[in-house]
Order: C-alpha cells, then structure tokens, then sequence
C-alpha cells in the first residue's frame, strides 16, 4: 500500500488544486461556492504569505488543504481560514487527514496562532475528521448563506496552535 504524501503545493498543483475543489463544488456539500475554478483561478492563492499543502498518493494528487485571509485588520494577522477537499476517489483513504496535519504544521511554523473555519453540519466526515485533530466546534452560523435558494447553518470550527 502506497502512502499518502503531503507536501507544499507549488503553482504547477493549481490545474489539480481546480480540479478537486470543482469535485467538492459540484458536490453541493462542502461550499457556497458554485463556480467551477480554473487553474488561473488558483494561482492567486499563491500569495507567499498563505501554506497550502498537497497529497499524493501514487505520484497523483489526491487532496489539498489550504490557508486564506481571514479578515484584513492587523489584529487578527495570526489568524487563517482554512479549506480541505479531496477527491472523490480517495475520500475515505485518509488523504484529508494527512493534507490537515501538514496544514496545521505549516500554518505554526509560518507564524499562525489559530486556524478556522466553517462547516456544513452535515458534512460529517469533515467535522470528525476536524475534531480527531484538536478543533474545537465553537457554535453555529444559522442561515449563513444561500446554496441553490436553500438557506444553509454553518458550523464554526477552531484550533489554536
């Protein structure tokens, strides 16, 4: 059995980077998103300042987990939102575990204190594969936003590290 590999994501994961976000996109499951992403799209992401990480599994990228801006004002410069897709045929496999672990210890090692983010409740796998890793659930989001005119609650997730 091959394991899963993580690493830093260069510009050249981006076209795999679209690829497994536009799964999780057409999945409806996992954000608000609607829009497939382009390759183009995900080169912005890659800002220097913000760790994403990659999986492979048998030389193929099989998952990614990514940090963004959280809010703008210096206050809160210590603090990343943060996203983990993975692609339809390696969910279950352990590849979002491995993606969030080297997440989190980019994330420490580049100077974050906390990471955050939001979660469909009914995203189970992610919210227990969030809490296996220490997030704590600190509250929910009621009618947070629309997906398909349908008003969806989100569940707020943390971990200081």
């Amino acid at each position: 059995m091959t394991l899963h590999c993580p690493r830093p994501a260069t510009p050249a994961d981006a076209a795999d980077i679209a690829r497994i976000y536009t799964q999780g996109i057409e999945d409806r499951s996992s954000t608000f998103e609607t829009r497939p992403r382009t390759a183009a799209d995900i080169q912005s992401w890659f800002d220097g300042t913000h760790p994403i990480i990659v999986v492979e599994r048998n030389g193929q990228v099989t998952a990614f987990a990514s940090t963004s801006l959280y809010r703008p004002r210096d206050c809160y410069a210590g603090i990343a939102e943060f996203s983990v897709y993975v692609d339809r045929a390696a969910r279950g496999t352990g590849a979002g575990k491995a993606a969030m672990q080297a997440l989190i210890a980019a994330a420490q090692d580049t100077g974050y204190w906390k990471l955050l983010s939001r979660v469909f409740p009914e995203n189970t796998a992610s919210r227990t594969l969030l809490v296996s890793l220490g997030f704590r659930e600190v509250g929910t989001y009621e009618k947070h936003g629309r997906l398909e005119g349908i008003w969806k609650d989100v569940v707020i997730v943390e971990k200081l590290l």
